[in-house]
């Protein structure tokens, strides 16, 4: 599936085992289907390839700023998979958090967004090296604050990088065709890929009892 890197962006990381993401996410996938978290999940499949090449830019320094499906980047970004799950089976699997591995998220759709760039605001005035990186989808990339947050974080020179995540739908509908476009207009230094999302948007396709 197409990536798109902006030029001129240096790596800094060794890239990581896809394994790291596949292997967390199915055993989640058989713990909710056993009954042993009754609260929402948002699982990744079908983009792995593509994270491991976008986290080999993001230093361990940087602040990853994810949302309600962020199991994925917080392995990538050094999160315990212990400790992830433990907050998964508390119900945090939507907005999972470490302040020690530098990583946020949201569940909130664009909500994470304007947490990011107050973050890359404070690690400019106190004049830090380390850069945010806010993920979003693309039904997400079409909402106001998207474009706002942008717009104000490249007026103000903020330490802040974009990354598009398209699987094409917004929960089940087409996002093209809600928006009625035929291409996405990106801005050329905003990391962006497509995937197709190996799991329903949210749970597993199972019906359980809890």
């Amino acid at each position: 599936m197409k990536i798109y890197i902006p030029k001129n962006k240096k790596i800094v990381s060794k890239k990581q085992s896809v394994d790291i993401i596949s292997n967390f996410e199915i055993s989640i996938f058989k713990d909710y289907n056993s009954g042993k978290i009754p609260y929402p999940i948002h699982l990744s499949k079908g983009n792995e390839i593509q994270l491991t090449k976008i986290f080999r830019y993001i230093s361990k320094k940087d602040w990853v700023c994810s949302s309600w499906r962020n199991h994925a980047h917080a392995l990538l970004h050094g999160f315990d998979p212990i400790k992830l799950k433990k907050q998964i089976f508390n119900g945090k699997s939507m907005y999972s958090a470490s302040n020690k591995n530098n990583f946020l998220s949201s569940s909130i759709a664009g909500g994470i967004i304007p947490i990011a760039l107050g973050l890359a605001l404070a690690l400019k005035k106190r004049r830090e090296k380390s850069k945010v990186w806010v993920f979003l989808g693309d039904m997400t990339s079409m909402m106001g604050v998207f474009f706002e947050a942008y717009n104000y974080s490249r007026n103000f020179k903020l330490p802040v990088e974009f990354v598009i995540e398209d699987n094409g739908k917004s929960v089940y509908s087409d996002t093209k065709k809600t928006w009625g476009l035929k291409k996405y207009n990106y801005p050329k230094d905003v990391f962006y890929y497509q995937y197709k999302l190996g799991y329903p948007h949210h749970g597993t396709g199972k019906w359980v009892s809890f």
